[in-house]
């Protein structure tokens, strides 16, 4: 029979493998539920037989059992009229309880209990974080002899900007129905810079008709600015659901309205007090302002703190030099269940992890390439090209005031609606932007020179910074490397 401490640990783990997001039908999630079934029967049909039977060979032992058989025969000699207490086997049973017995559901219990401990420490709200506790209050960082030591928590993971996943966020309805959240607008944060007091962005919905179905999925449109009220998010969801409800009145969007209003079920079936709706519009939110970790080696972190754990916590000296061999026997044992049941745990949860890192390190697709080329270096037989192009004529008027030249005031060539290619020639420093050029013209543009990067005086990168700078390593490394050819 299932435990209290067994249950507690389920739950822990069902929450370190997310078997809460199994309605989740986007990115990694799909992979994840991919490998649902097989998480659910190491859980639900594994764990708990592997446990037992790593203990089978104290059955003869057990303290339950041994008390069972006790109780019988004490039955049996008190049914023939006798005492009980003057039966060599009543005393027999007796000295093994009081000798040799072991309780075999204690160390069960002392097995899932130091699991949980053990993963609860390292795992808060979706990272695994260095939490290596030398006593109460104390902890102790990972040392190798350097004569300097630098730490932080999170030293050894990537850290992921929220942003990525504004894209998507969609989920299945108990009845296999699909739902869309959708950003139609987003303004983020520029430069790291965080929004000041009051004027926080919030998920709000978008329009005024921001729910919608759209090849059979239910599509609902959110903006991300900040809020004119200064509402808390969790304000904004209650007033958001109660919206898309009602939005969910007419005729031709209702069956929906009894698909999202369904109770939402945890893992282990049983039911909350928040609808599907409530329950995902919380999660979306949620999950877009708080930034997140991908650990770079979370089987080897998690094998080294496990180590660390069971001889700080679990292994005691002490109790080895006053037990018996046979109690000493016993307390090895738990130690080797606990390092083989964690050891299949931290597999299950590497192999998630790994997958996330594999997408994360993956190469970016560079999306667009432009260069900023003065007109001096740019072949003359291309200017009536570009004095045609109005888009590049705008940007100079905007950044360089282009419109204010005259000849009278600056020795040169009258600013004209088209551009000239007089206009052009007298004013060599003007910068083409290749953005606004477009296929044959762009590439007719770079084209001229032999080696372009040994023009380019600066770069500029749109992009995620990790990335971005992983980007520049290669093309460093590259350049460096032909410089010894």
């Amino acid at each position: 029979m299932s435990t209290k401490a067994f249950n507690k640990l389920k739950t822990k783990l069902a929450e370190l493998f997310q078997l809460d997001q199994a309605d989740l039908d986007f990115g990694i999630y799909r992979i994840m539920n991919a490998r649902r079934d097989e998480i659910n029967q190491f859980l639900e049909s594994d764990l708990l037989p592997q446990v037992r039977e790593a203990f089978g060979e104290y059955k003869s032992s057990d303290k339950a059992e041994i008390q069972k058989e006790l109780d019988k025969v004490v039955e049996g000699v008190k049914t023939a009229g006798m005492d009980p207490e003057q039966a060599p086997k009543v005393k027999e049973l007796r000295a093994r309880l009081a000798e040799e017995a072991v309780d075999v559901t204690a160390l069960e219990n002392e097995v899932y209990d130091h699991l949980y401990s053990f993963f609860s420490r390292y795992y808060d709200e979706g990272d695994f974080i260095s939490l290596r506790r030398y006593k109460e209050g104390v902890y102790a960082i990972p040392y190798e002899g350097e004569e300097v030591k630098l730490h932080w928590a999170n030293h050894d993971q990537y850290y992921i900007k929220t942003t990525e996943h504004f894209r998507d966020y969609a989920f299945k309805t108990p009845s296999g129905h699909r739902v869309h959240f959708k950003i139609a607008e987003a303004d983020t944060e520029k430069d790291n810079i965080k929004a000041a007091n009051g004027n926080d962005r919030r998920f709000l919905l978008h329009g005024d008709k921001p729910v919608a179905e759209e090849n059979d999925e239910l599509v609902i449109r959110f903006e991300y600015r900040p809020d004119g009220e200064k509402r808390k998010q969790d304000a904004i969801n209650a007033d958001t659901a109660k919206r898309v409800i009602a939005d969910l009145n007419e005729e031709k969007l209702a069956v929906w309205k009894d698909r999202l209003t369904v109770m939402w079920k945890r893992a282990r079936g049983k039911e909350t007090d928040k609808t599907i709706l409530d329950k995902h519009l919380f999660d979306y939110t949620r999950r877009n302002t708080f930034d997140y970790f991908i650990h770079k080696d979370l089987e080897g972190f998690l094998r080294r703190e496990l180590d660390f754990y069971i001889k700080n916590e679990v292994m005691r000296l002490d109790d080895i030099e006053e037990e018996s061999a046979p109690r000493v026997e016993q307390y090895l044992s738990k130690i080797k269940v606990i390092r083989r049941i964690a050891h299949k745990i931290i597999d299950f949860l590497a192999q998630i992890e790994n997958f996330q890192k594999k997408l994360w390190l993956k190469k970016k697709f560079v999306v667009e390439t432009n260069y900023c080329v003065t007109l001096d270096r740019v072949p003359e037989e291309l200017y009536p090209e570009i004095a045609a192009n109005e888009a590049q004529r705008e940007e100079w008027v905007r950044l360089f005031a282009i419109d204010k030249i005259t000849k009278n005031v600056f020795g040169g060539v009258d600013y004209s609606k088209p551009l000239t290619v007089e206009f052009l020639k007298a004013n060599p420093y003007l910068v083409v932007d290749t953005a606004h050029f477009e296929g044959d013209s762009q590439d007719r543009l770079v084209s001229g020179f032999d080696d372009i990067e040994k023009h380019c005086d600066g770069l500029l990168l749109r992009s995620e910074n990790f990335q971005a700078l992983n980007l520049m390593l290669r093309r460093q490394q590259f350049i460096t490397s032909q410089l010894y050819v």
